[in-house]
């Protein structure tokens, strides 16, 4: 698995916009825990780049639909599910297990 970023390339309570084979990932850093999620959300496609993060989710900016990092999923909206990837950290590598 390549190293995708480096822990301080991601602020603590922020996000990181990176690329893997033309796809666009999200990393969030909650509290030094370290998410990977799809960078559109499900039910309209707005950038969740733009997305709010609180307690342990980040909030669509466009409808404000509430997606789990540690899942994906949106409690309020169950149809809708963010894609995630398993994230392992290295030191201060950040690996994404694509596959």
């Amino acid at each position: 698995m390549p190293v995708v970023a480096r822990l301080d390339e991601v602020p603590a309570m922020g996000k990181k916009l990176i690329q893997i084979d033309g796809q666009e990932i999200l990393l969030v850093n909650l509290k030094g825990a370290i998410y990977a999620v799809e960078n559109e959300c499900p039910h309209q496609g707005a950038p969740m780049s733009g997305a709010l993060l609180k307690d342990t989710y980040l909030s669509c900016p466009r409808h404000g639909y509430r997606f789990e990092l540690k899942d994906g999923s949106c409690k309020e909206h169950p149809e809708y599910k963010l894609k995630t990837w398993p994230v392992r950290l290295e030191g201060n590598e950040i690996i994404v297990e694509l596959a």
